[in-house]
């Protein structure tokens, strides 16, 4: 049977080491992850309480195109907790995932053959969705010297741009913009017709500085966030976007369409997860003690070039001292140390032969775990 073009998209690498990590579980190998972005963490109490009372209660169905009012309304209140903004509800449009809000976003604001520009490295997924979706990523190098995001700079020589995706923090570097880098590239990209959307999925990881909002900055422009990273909800699969007010009903249309509506059950769940603000902190000082582990103890296994997240629960290392081949050198580490580790070369196919993403999501115990099986076969390697 044909396929199309479209279809050619590369694997998601990440999910073949986690698949390949299994398969050393089920042969009775102990790995501890450091591959997948994904938090240790169930999803709050009140939120898994709150689903069984509502499936009780009656039956889960549709709900409207974008989403339940109230949840959409419990978002808007969280903008005002977290930066002090005013957001109509009727923004907030909700998702199945992160992943379902590119697709609307992308589908809402380009045309087939549009060129969007990507801060790289970056989460490969934005690649591979535009491609599916006969649109252009343009991979738009980031310097260590920005701490691997993006500046106007580096956007001035590319031509016919239609969009920019900007993540902060970062997804692999966990670096963020501060609100003076993050209002440059707004500007820049307005002043160039050029739209803006901002992937804030790890808003509420952050550990020192906040991290601003693109909302604080513009309402002229797309954000997209998800309950799976601070929330701990990453098999629910919601997630939700804040769009300009007059994009409101054509975005409504596309999800009406595509998805009918997010999963009400998840939607449920999601609106008892915004009150759980204790337990939510309390996850967040694993991060924040995960993250000094690995401060301490990756240069203690020999890796030692890599930029200080702000955010998020990744380290993203340079480790061309040892390797050119990253997806080799991950395999040599998931089968001689049992860790799963993340080769660069889903976040940047240029310079992602050189780097590794190591991620710090899980409980303290593997992380501790994981550092001195690093140790110990970075040792051996010599």
């Amino acid at each position: 049977m044909r396929v199309s073009r479209r279809g050619a998209v590369d694997p998601f690498i990440v999910m073949d080491v986690m698949e390949q990590a299994r398969a050393l579980e089920a042969a009775g190998r102990h790995i501890v992850h450091m591959e997948i972005g994904q938090p240790g963490t169930p999803a709050p109490a009140a939120a898994r309480a709150a689903l069984g009372a509502a499936m009780e209660a009656g039956p889960l169905g549709y709900t409207a195109g974008l989403g339940l009012m109230e949840l959409r309304v419990g978002i808007a209140g969280l903008y005002q907790r977290w930066y002090g903004l005013e957001i109509d509800p009727s923004r907030v449009v909700i998702t199945a995932g992160a992943s379902s809000a590119f697709l609307l976003a992308f589908t809402a604001l380009f045309d087939a053959g549009d060129r969007v520009a990507l801060g790289e490295p970056c989460y490969p997924s934005y690649r591979q969705i535009l491609k599916a979706l006969s649109l252009e990523p343009v991979g738009v190098a980031a310097s260590e010297a920005n701490r691997l995001q993006p500046v106007p700079a580096d956007l001035e020589p590319v031509a016919d741009l239609a969009g920019l995706i900007v993540a902060s923090p970062g997804n692999p570097s966990g670096t963020m913009l501060g609100r003076e880098e993050l209002a440059a590239l707004i500007g820049h990209a307005q002043a160039r017709g050029i739209a803006f959307i901002s992937d804030e999925i790890y808003h509420g990881l952050d550990f020192g500085q906040r991290a601003v909002s693109a909302l604080e900055i513009s309402d002229d422009l797309y954000v997209i966030n998800s309950f799976s990273k601070y929330f701990s909800m990453t098999g629910w699969r919601i997630g939700w976007m804040v769009v300009p007010e007059d994009h409101i009903r054509l975005v409504e249309r596309l999800a009406q369409n595509m998805f009918i509506c997010p999963s009400h059950a998840s939607q449920v769940a999601a609106l008892a997860a915004l009150d759980c603000v204790q337990e939510l902190e309390a996850n967040r000082a694993v991060y924040a003690e995960n993250r000094q582990l690995m401060l301490e103890g990756l240069p203690e296994a020999g890796f030692t070039r890599f930029a200080p997240p702000d955010g998020a629960f990744y380290v993203y290392a340079d480790v061309s001292e040892f390797t050119d081949d990253s997806l080799a050198f991950a395999a040599e580490i998931l089968n001689g140390a049992g860790v799963a580790v993340t080769p660069g070369l889903d976040f940047d196919p240029e310079r992602g032969a050189r780097t590794l993403r190591f991620s710090y999501a899980q409980g303290r115990a593997e992380i501790v775990e994981g550092l001195a099986r690093l140790k110990a076969f970075m040792a051996a390697r010599g």
